[in-house]
């Protein structure tokens, strides 16, 4: 899968810089493996909320979205990520679906399918294949 970040707090350093990082995962593997992935990916340290959005276009909150449910406001539509598989949505090449990190500070990542192989027996998944550009840093006040 190839992860673009697509909006955040991004400092001048960074800005209209592309910047993704390529990952291979499983099927059988989580949406929330997947946001640990992208988490350390691009290198971020503070945990925060997060959904992956797969609605009719990349980041569409009103279609199926996934990430960790609040008991007390349970959206039509919205999953699990901690036991949503990649194989139980059923993507298809080319597919792409919106990552957003941290409520606050609002990290739009759009997530495209690229290819879908026979996972390699003596591989650890996820791994990062690919770095496009570095990280931004997580909060804007950070120096890199």
């Amino acid at each position: 899968m190839s992860v673009f970040l697509t909006a955040g707090p991004v400092s001048k350093k960074f800005s209209n810089k592309v910047i993704s990082r390529t990952i291979e995962i499983r099927g059988d593997q989580t949406l929330e493996q997947l946001h640990y992935a992208i988490f350390e990916a691009f290198d971020r340290f503070d945990a925060h909320l997060y959904e992956f959005q797969l609605g009719k276009r990349p980041f569409d909150p009103n279609g199926p979205n996934y990430g960790i449910p609040d008991a007390h406001e349970r959206k039509k539509g919205s999953g699990d990520a901690r036991a949503t598989t990649l194989d139980a949505l059923n993507l298809k090449l080319d597919r792409v679906f919106g990552y957003l990190f941290d409520f606050g500070d609002e990290w739009f990542h759009q997530v495209q399918v690229e290819r879908i192989e026979q996972a390699i027996p003596t591989v650890t998944y996820p791994r990062v294949i690919k770095r496009v550009c570095g990280s931004p840093p997580q909060y804007a006040q950070e120096k890199v």
